[in-house]
């Protein structure tokens, strides 16, 4: 999005975890700060140096170390692009249990590593929960150069405190994640997607719990895309779902994915919830389209994906990642709409657009308010405001991309000062010399 640049001269790629060890040792003795890096396809600055730290790529710590296909166990390090993993896991019938738009295979790509320090969340996590779950264990070398090693590959240990977890969402402000334990489920033997358009967004709530009821262990996925993130999908080639005729009257969108072990099972399933939808008396639907084939299943994806790709073209986005009550995202949208309408910024010389498009499952809305090119004033008009907002439902002000460099100022909208307090002391125990990522996570 070219809204944060970096200020370092020197980028160290170690090729081991002693290596990496060597290197905190070493900066931590002297009080050199250090930022670990991944892919570097965050979007809130984290993996940014901002006072010419040290720049720690994990690049080359990119093999898989085991992979036990009965269980499911895969043990990889931390640079290992997360679309090898998922080519690495599919001849033996499992997939990764996290699913990015910044998956692919070239070298600027999201890692398993940084997935793992920004928690990262995706299309997946309605069936198969957060990394909080499926990360087994982890080794992490601690800004001393201390090597913790809970690379454990069981599925139970009840033995004291779960140290994993304080590195998960950590942000590399704790130690720097070197190697991974995640369980992948096995691969679905068939999955099938449906786009459903909808009169109003009054019937997502509704459609979602008709949807859980009646598809039940198939369902895993259920995403919302309002009109106007349609609208710009479909016009920068994104895929066109449905038709011109089909889209008359529909406020929004909902994408549903199936995944299960027997396509008849599946397809009836879904056949007859369509069936269901659109016979009914006050219908939630307009209509919908049920993909026939492995392409039309990809372009149907594509068009939910695609409306990140859309934005980017479109002009300069500013990106909120929230967690609101589902019974919201419509009304955060508008309201936002609204008030940078008030401000007189919303007119093709500063904002063009606001959308909101996420996952219902989990309650994650993104916000992107698509600007002509960034300005202060229309940052001073969102910030606080959105913060304010997301605090007022009692929601998250970052859902699934971090706090990094751009919201520690706003931490306090998410957390209690006693949570805070307590963050800081954890911080000060494991990084005295504060060496880890330094003005991320806490200001």
């Amino acid at each position: 999005m070219g809204r944060y640049h970096g200020r370092s001269t020197t980028v160290l790629k170690p090729r081991s975890t002693h290596e990496v060890s060597q290197i905190l040792k070493w900066c931590n003795q002297r009080r050199i700060g250090v930022v670990p890096q991944g892919g570097n396809t965050g979007l809130v600055g984290g993996s940014v140096p901002v006072n010419n730290e040290i720049i720690l790529s994990l690049a080359n710590l990119n093999n898989v170390r085991s992979f036990d296909p009965v269980s499911g166990i895969l043990v990889a390090d931390a640079g290992c692009i997360l679309q090898s993993l998922t080519d690495y896991v599919a001849p033996h019938n499992h997939i990764m249990p996290v699913d990015l738009g910044a998956k692919g295979r070239h070298s600027h790509s999201c890692q398993i590593g940084g997935n793992v320090a920004t928690n990262a969340g995706g299309l997946r996590l309605l069936r198969y929960g957060s990394l909080h779950g499926t990360v087994l264990g982890l080794e992490v070398v601690l800004p001393d150069g201390t090597i913790l090693d809970q690379l454990t590959t069981l599925r139970k240990d009840n033995t004291g405190y779960d140290l994993k977890q304080l590195f998960i969402g950590a942000e590399g402000t704790l130690g720097v994640i070197t190697a991974v334990s995640i369980l992948t489920p096995p691969a679905p033997q068939a999955s099938n997607n449906v786009v459903l358009a909808l009169p109003s967004f009054d019937n997502v709530l509704p459609l979602y719990q008709t949807v859980k009821r009646q598809l039940s262990e198939i369902l895993s996925a259920f995403e919302f895309i309002d009109r106007t993130a349609y609208d710009l999908a479909v016009k920068h080639g994104q895929g066109r779902a449905l038709t011109e005729e089909d889209v008359e009257g529909a406020e929004c969108f909902v994408l549903i994915e199936t995944s299960g072990g027997r396509r008849e099972h599946d397809e009836e399933k879904l056949n007859d919830l369509l069936e269901s939808l659109l016979t009914a008396e006050k219908p939630l639907v307009n209509t919908g389209v049920l993909a026939q084939s492995p392409s039309q299943f990809s372009s149907l994806w594509a068009l939910r994906e695609g409306v990140t790709e859309a934005v980017s073209k479109e002009g300069k986005p500013y990106k909120y990642d929230i967690s609101i009550p589902l019974s919201t995202f419509q009304s955060v949208v508008d309201g936002t709409r609204e008030h940078l309408r008030s401000k007189g910024l919303l007119h093709d010389k500063a904002v063009k657009y606001v959308i909101g498009y996420g996952h219902v499952g989990d309650g994650n809305l993104h916000l992107n308010i698509i600007a002509d090119s960034y300005l202060p004033e229309i940052e001073a008009a969102l910030e606080p405001y959105i913060y304010e907002v997301v605090a007022s439902h009692r929601g998250s002000i970052s859902a699934e991309h971090g706090i990094g460099a751009m919201k520690t100022h706003a931490l306090h909208y998410s957390k209690s000062p006693v949570a805070i307090e307590l963050m800081k002391k954890i911080k000060h125990v494991l990084d005295p010399n504060g060496i880890m990522n330094p003005g991320k996570v806490l200001e």
